[in-house]
């Protein structure tokens, strides 16, 4: 399998550490709730290892460009998902976080019909990294802020930088939206 290089085999691993993480979430003890942080911490870190190593090595995909950002998708909503049936994160950001994935996914399928590719933006890069950060806190309940609201300030950047980078992506591409000049003979 040519496509499988190590930068593709963790964003693999990110994939498959997700039901992990949800496993260890569902056991309610306070072990279990440290495992599913540090394996939640060690599936976030990849995204960042995967991109570095393929670049670095001159090692970049297809498969790599289509897996790691559904892998992302996948860690990050999940936990979401996951942490709302827990009544731990607002059902509300979940919401808007699905609604912006879908939005520019479907963004990307117009391109890709009009054979166009939209990379991943550095707008999106944040947006990514600020949700993971926020379910970091969420995940450690606001530990060690006590009562500073470390948890909601996050939440409100994670809110404007999720809205922020979809309506970025529909502007910088705006191109693929339009519909073809007919042609008069």
């Amino acid at each position: 399998m040519k496509f499988m290089n190590l930068p593709n085999s963790l964003t693999l691993m990110r994939v498959l550490l997700i039901p992990v993480c949800l496993v260890f979430l569902a056991i309610n003890t306070p072990f279990c709730q440290i495992l599913a942080l540090v394996v939640f911490i060690l599936a976030s870190v990849t995204d960042w290892l995967d991109g570095f190593l393929a670049r670095r090595n001159n090692r970049v995909t297809n498969f790599g460009k289509f897996l790691d950002p559904v892998a992302d998708k996948l860690l990050v909503l999940s936990m979401m998902i996951a942490l709302t049936g827990l009544n731990r994160f607002p059902a509300w950001v979940c919401c808007i976080v699905l609604f912006r994935e879908l939005a520019v996914d479907g963004l990307r399928l117009v391109a890709m019909e009009q054979g166009k590719v939209i990379a991943a933006g550095l707008l999106g890069k944040i947006k990514t990294t600020l949700q993971m950060i926020t379910l970091v806190i969420y995940l450690l309940r606001n530990w060690p802020f006590g009562s500073f609201p470390m948890d909601m300030i996050l939440l409100a950047a994670t809110v404007i930088m999720t809205l922020w980078s979809g309506v970025d992506y529909f502007i910088r591409n705006s191109s693929v939206l339009t519909l073809p000049k007919e042609r008069t003979e």
